[in-house]
């Protein structure tokens, strides 16, 4: 672990045995008891971000809601802590707002995203009553208007707007620049027709706009660029439409730290430049200020997971590269091969030490590209260690696959020296349930 102290989030420590400890628990046991692969979620460090959030804002006297982006990980247990801190939710689909409204979320806190959203979907919402739907193209504004006719129900409503601003990030995950699938384009014209139609039909109540940059983003250039640029896009609509926004949302992206390199701002430095931004705007504008929303998901969840695997099979090709298998890869963590991302990793049942070796680990997959951790330092590793991937509390269960026909691993919470068992891990019986 020497050197890596750094990786080592909100409760996570090694104890008196030298083995991992998060959330008073200590790994070993947990693999012992609900085997590897295995998500390890500390949930003090998820109560610690949702306040930290939250508190910022409040400090900074601003009317705000955190709206936390389901995506990043969704599952009941998730919703309840969210409900426990007062935190919103975004969702994206039909089975996400599922889960959400069956964690036990208020309907009100939900807001609806997704750049596609069926007849099917909408409905759903409509019939739970969700509190807001974020639209985000003209197809939906049809199928909104036909749906909301029929039922003579008026829904508060959002749109999203694509600004054209680049956050510098990796491009698969870029959404604010004008070449984006998300979103009304600001730049010909759509976003304004997009307002017109809205405000002409009164089964909409439209609160506000909604932009969102990209994400893992470590500047807040970016941000600062997109205020301005939604404040040029606002005060042209209060002149020629006579609409003020009661909400900005200005989503979420803030980047977290996947590897000693990183170096991440604090959430709360994204906040408070993000609001100071927008005060100024309205002060020189004479613009009354909007309720702020954002919408951490990665940077409220990120952090406080940790992925437990077993070390397998090794390979040494001389003078070239030493592989180290694991008992898991991209089937739980697509993200290493999807956006050539970088985690960090270390022992989880011993101390390294000093004797160090250069070694790539990859998973059990059959794809040349299943390479979890590339050229990272490790002590000498055997079979039956457990490896330890900081970092992967996002984005790593809920983009989860069966590839190979392998069992998603089991999730677990752990708080106060107790471990919750979340999501069950999957059984071979359970790849053929759906078969026919």
């Amino acid at each position: 672990m020497k050197g890596r102290e750094n990786m080592l989030f909100g409760t996570a420590k090694m104890n008196r045995e030298n083995h991992l400890e998060i959330g008073g628990c200590d790994t070993v046991k947990l693999a012992q008891k609900f085997g590897t692969p295995l998500f390890v979620y500390d949930v003090a460090h998820i109560r610690a971000q949702a306040r930290g959030f939250k508190q910022t804002l409040n400090q900074l006297g601003i009317k705000n809601k955190v709206v936390y982006a389901s995506k990043a990980f969704s599952c009941l247990a998730i919703y309840q802590v969210l409900k426990e801190e007062d935190i919103a939710c975004d969702v994206v689909s039909g089975g996400e707002l599922f889960t959400a409204l069956k964690g036990g979320m208020e309907p009100a806190e939900i807001e609806f995203h997704g750049n596609n959203k069926t007849p099917e979907e909408l409905r759903y919402a409509l019939d739970n009553k969700i509190g807001t739907i974020v639209i985000d193209n003209f197809y939906e504004i049809d199928l909104l208007e036909e749906l909301l006719a029929t039922r003579n129900q008026t829904q508060k409503v959002l749109f999203r707007v694509s600004p054209g601003v680049d956050a510098e990030t990796h491009d698969y995950i870029l959404t604010g620049q004008e070449d984006s699938k998300f979103g009304f384009d600001v730049a010909s014209g759509q976003a304004t027709e997009a307002l017109v139609r809205l405000l002409s039909n009164p089964s909409f109540d439209v609160q506000g706009v909604h932009c969102h940059i990209g994400s893992q983003i470590f500047a807040v250039e970016g941000f600062l660029a997109a205020v301005e640029k939604m404040f040029t896009i606002l005060e042209d609509w209060r002149q020629v439409h006579q609409f003020t926004a009661r909400v900005l949302n200005m989503g979420g992206g803030f980047g977290v730290q996947y590897t000693q390199q990183d170096e991440p701002l604090a959430p709360a430095t994204f906040v408070e430049k993000i609001v100071y931004s927008l005060k100024g705007h309205c002060e020189q504008l004479g613009y009354p200020l909007p309720e702020l929303w954002i919408e951490p998901g990665r940077s409220l969840i990120a952090e406080a997971g940790t992925t437990i695997y077993t070390v397998g099979a090794q390979k040494e090709v001389p003078g070239v590269r030493h592989f180290v298998s694991v008992d898991g890869g991209m089937g739980d963590n697509i993200r290493p091969a999807l956006y050539q991302a970088v985690y960090d990793g270390f022992l989880a049942n011993r101390d390294g030490h000093d004797s160090v070796k250069e070694v790539t680990v990859v998973g059990k997959y059959c794809e040349s590209g299943d390479v979890l951790l590339r050229d990272i330092l490790l002590p000498e590793v055997k079979a039956g260690d457990l490896l330890a991937i900081s970092s992967t509390g996002a984005y790593g269960y809920s983009m989860a696959s069966n590839y190979n026909r392998n069992p998603r691993p089991a999730v677990v919470f752990v708080e106060d020296g107790q471990a919750k068992l979340v999501a069950r891990r999957e059984t071979y019986e359970d790849m053929t349930t759906l078969d026919c």
